[in-house]
């Protein structure tokens, strides 16, 4: 049975990375998305919920974890964030090791890992290759703001905490650009195309 190729998938708050990877798994590529892996296991009787539950049973309601009340505590425990992480990152490893176990066992000669913060934990040691989408800064802030989710200073507080663009793009083995759907697209295919050629040659 052939280990298939893990491609990263990274980049910064409102680059374009969640339709990227939906572009990935349109052309078959199956995807493991970080984020939805933490909602699955903050479900109400998910087991990061009961994880949660035993740290601070105030921030879980009707049996899930509230993402609100989880940022209170973090906000007011300084030891919250290692907490969680110690409990979470764990359960996290193993849905992820369980999808690597199935697409390998369905033959897939390709995996895409969605991972936000990729290169700010060092995730980036564990791929055969790291792909970073983005679009230029003032297109970046207007899709954020235009979600109408947060303020202009939530935004600039979640770009201070990552890694700039600019050095992921560096660190990274392909740049996808997502200027519109049609280029990002465009390119997701086009790099599907070179790693199998890559894989085969």
């Amino acid at each position: 049975m052939t280990t298939p190729f893990v491609l990263g998938l990274t980049g910064s708050i409102g680059m374009g990375k969640s339709t990227t990877a939906a572009f990935f798994a349109e052309a078959g590529i199956p995807v493991w998305d970080a984020d939805a892996a933490v909602h699955r296991l903050y479900a109400a009787g998910g087991q990061g919920a009961e994880a949660i539950r035993s740290l601070h049973p105030a921030a879980l309601v009707d049996g899930a974890v509230d993402r609100d009340r989880l940022k209170e505590w973090i906000a007011e425990e300084p030891h919250a964030l290692v907490q969680i992480e110690a409990v979470i990152h764990p359960l996290v490893a193993v849905d992820r090791a369980r999808f690597m176990e199935q697409a390998e066992a369905e033959g897939a000669d390709m995996v895409v890992l969605d991972i936000p913060l990729l290169f700010e934990t060092g995730q980036d040691i564990w791929m055969d290759a790291v792909a970073v989408v983005t679009v230029d800064p003032a297109t970046q802030r207007h899709r954020v703001l235009a979600r109408g989710t947060m303020t202009p200073a939530q935004f600039d507080a979640i770009l201070e905490k990552q890694m700039p663009d600019a050095q992921k793009r560096g660190r990274a083995d392909y740049v996808i650009e997502t200027n519109t759907l049609e280029e990002a697209r465009d390119a997701v295919l086009s790099l599907i195309e070179q790693i199998r050629k890559s894989q085969h040659a």
